[in-house]
């Protein structure tokens, strides 16, 4: 891709490193970000990029991500919004400053990047953006009110930005993905046999691919692909679409 730049948050593991993984061998300059650590660091210097260690929960953490890229490159074409985490309990037990801060990390920091980057892309009449969401921007669950609020603004988001970046040459995407093999989502497990009561050999079977038709977690690659590809010239007019990877959850 010559110059092009693609930021991408959450890439020290899972969905955001295969995004890293997949930009970089398409040609693309990276610039990984997460909270600091060796694991992001190694990532960057093994793909030839830099690493933003940042805290996207802050107003300046998202300045700092977007500030690094444009210090190294001079730009940002491509931005993948994907940093996140979960908590899962009922409501009445959720704790309110862990709700803000998935909030903040979720659907705040989405914003606030796509502010950022958004002068670049429109100066040079050419950006994309893909915001990596979950079938969960399309369906709701118990004991996660706080991921899935913001899951479904970010899809709000994703169709607001994709009508004012449209004249500019900017698509705004969202990819809805069902359950993805991630350190995320393992971690999920425990969590959903805890709240829910059953043992957790039963959460990925019963929970996680009950409503599934294709009965299998997807790989964070599967994810990077399409991402790629709504990143392409191929894809430039799509925008403001919403790209299930729901394994059939949304057919019933």
């Amino acid at each position: 891709m010559g110059d092009k730049v693609a930021l991408i948050t959450g890439a020290a593991s899972g969905i955001g490193l295969a995004c890293a993984e997949r930009f970089a061998a398409d040609g693309y300059r990276v610039v990984l970000v997460d909270l600091p650590g060796a694991a992001g660091e190694a990532a960057a210097e093994r793909l030839g990029g830099i690493f933003a260690g940042v805290d996207l929960a802050t107003q300046a953490g998202c300045r700092q991500a977007v500030d690094a890229a444009l210090n190294a490159y001079g730009r940002v074409d491509v931005l993948i919004n994907n940093a996140g985490f979960q908590h899962i309990d009922a409501i009445e037990d959720f704790p309110e400053e862990r709700w803000e801060t998935m909030i903040a990390v979720m659907l705040t920091a989405p914003f606030r990047l796509t502010k950022y980057v958004w002068p670049g892309m429109k100066a040079n009449r050419w950006g994309r953006i893909v915001n990596i969401g979950s079938v969960h921007s399309l369906r709701a669950s118990p004991f996660k009110s706080a991921y899935i609020s913001a899951k479904h603004g970010l899809l709000g988001l994703t169709r607001t930005a994709a009508l004012e970046g449209g004249p500019y040459g900017i698509t705004v995407n969202l990819i809805a993905p069902a359950y993805v093999r991630t350190p995320l989502v393992e971690k999920q497990i425990a969590d959903q046999s805890r709240t829910r009561g059953i043992p957790e050999d039963q959460v990925i079977e019963k929970i996680m691919l009950e409503p599934a038709a294709i009965k299998r977690l997807i790989e964070p690659a599967e994810v990077a692909g399409l991402a790629a590809f709504l990143c392409s010239d191929a894809a430039g007019a799509i925008t403001g679409s919403v790209y299930e990877m729901a394994l059939g959850w949304t057919a019933r």
